[in-house]
């Protein structure tokens, strides 16, 4: 049985789970969230407790047993406390605008690029080079993310380009460098 599928999720006191036609929704203080439960996967709602059970023995069931109990749980700690990431950019004059729900990034091509922020994320640009996206659903945070990142992923050699924050590059040698 897996190990992650068994573990008891204890839900705050502001936040209501319930599961309703194989859906499990999570409703807390900064927003709702719901996921589709397959079948084979249940879940019990016992106090202040939420336990993820699983009906049999297949082989994508015991796969689905322990992510659903990961998904709820992050489930609940987004609608509680919520998600963040921050990029940063570096390179001689790139730089990030946010206008309405799209991000213009300059970013060395000679055009800038336009990226439309999905709906649940929210964007904050600070000094034109760190970008912040919050929001409560961790995948959506993490995607939007890395989409971003991909627009002009770190170079390995003049280390240029959008970076998670804290993210540590290895720098290469040039060619004639000896």
């Amino acid at each position: 049985m897996s190990r992650i599928g068994r573990k008891i999720i204890a839900v705050p006191p502001k936040v209501e789970v319930s599961v309703a036609n194989q859906v499990v929704s999570v409703k807390g203080p900064l927003g709702q969230l719901q996921w589709p439960l397959k079948s084979g996967i249940s879940v019990e709602l016992s106090g202040g407790n939420v336990q993820v059970n699983r009906t049999g023995n297949a082989p994508e069931t015991r796969a689905l047993h322990g992510l659903v109990r990961a998904e709820l749980n992050n489930m609940i700690d987004g609608v509680t406390k919520g998600y963040e990431k921050t990029l940063e950019m570096t390179g001689v004059g790139y730089k990030a605008q946010l206008q309405g729900q799209n991000l213009q990034l300059s970013v060395g091509y000679n055009q800038p690029v336009s990226f439309a922020v999905p709906n649940g994320i929210d964007v904050k640009v600070d000094k034109q080079t760190i970008i912040l996206l919050k929001g409560i659903d961790k995948r959506l945070v993490g995607q939007t993310a890395a989409n971003v990142r991909a627009i002009k992923p770190p170079d390995v050699y003049k280390q240029k380009g959008i970076r998670y924050s804290g993210e540590v590059l290895r720098k290469k040698e040039g060619k004639t460098g000896k």
